[in-house]
């Protein structure tokens, strides 16, 4: 792979103190559409994926949300809809399996939420479901779900509309994992994260969002939109809890084709 070369005049980087893109808001239907699965979970916590598919049923178009937990839950979790119970491993997180691959290829979009054990067969069953999803699928990680899946992330960075909400921590772990040769640190100021981030994102087709610095930080394509925290609804705290990560999902999926517009307007949504 070759790697751009950074553009020193910052002209792929915008600032948004009010939306940029309040029209892909616009965008969203009247009329709920769109299947979607919520992955996550395991046996020791569950809270997250509860939590957000309930947000998204509640907040956001999709007309059927899928909520996907390890069987090994099964007998601790009070009665939700259209949650289904999928093959554990011993440890009680995802194990591979044909019914979770087949749950993510029939969905419109999928949400690896996290809450996810540390564990290589889940890693792998994950990974292995993500390659069942079409290229027009859109699929976004989070939480500790990037984590587990930087073993796998030399497949799925290649993979467009792949959509990551990450700390700058998780972010090095991607790099590392598919050694790219420049590293973003958290003692950088905010200008050399962004001229990274403008690098990686020419090189590979992922969207990548992030915080620094009192910034959130959106990536695609070369191209830079950053929010300061300060004009958003979310805390330093908040900003995890996987609501953003449901909106971007949600403004992506109906805003094909303009990944960095919709996940900048989701920041402000």
């Amino acid at each position: 792979m070759s790697f751009a070369k950074i553009n020193p005049d910052l002209s792929y980087w915008q600032k948004q103190s009010k939306p940029l893109f309040s029209d892909l808001i616009w965008n969203l239907p009247e009329r709920k559409t769109g299947n979607v699965v919520v992955v996550g979970g395991n046996s020791q916590g569950f809270s997250a994926p509860v939590r957000i598919a309930e947000f998204m049923k509640k907040n956001l178009p999709f007309s059927c949300i899928s909520l996907l937990l390890p069987d090994s839950l099964r007998g601790k979790l009070p009665t939700f809809e259209n949650v289904e119970l999928l093959p554990a491993t011993e440890s009680g997180s995802f194990a591979k399996s044909a019914t979770l691959n087949n749950f993510v290829s029939h969905a419109d979009a999928s949400l690896l939420i996290g809450d996810f054990s540390r564990n290589s067969a889940t890693a792998i069953a994950l990974g292995q479901a993500i390659q069942s999803a079409t290229d027009s699928h859109p699929l976004l990680i989070t939480r500790d779900g990037v984590e587990l899946l930087a073993t796998e992330a030399k497949n799925w960075l290649e993979r467009p509309q792949t959509f990551v909400v990450a700390s700058m921590a998780q972010i090095q772990k991607l790099f590392q994992a598919v050694y790219y040769p420049r590293m973003v640190l958290l003692s950088q100021p905010l200008i050399p994260v962004i001229e990274t981030l403008h690098k990686f994102t020419l090189s590979y087709p992922v969207t990548l969002v992030t915080f620094h610095q009192n910034n959130i930080i959106v990536a695609h394509s070369g191209n830079i939109v950053t929010t300061a925290l300060v004009d958003t609804s979310y805390s330093p705290i908040s900003l995890w809890s996987g609501q953003l990560a449901s909106k971007i999902l949600a403004l992506n999926f109906y805003n094909p084709s303009h990944a960095l517009e919709a996940t900048s307007a989701a920041v402000l949504y």
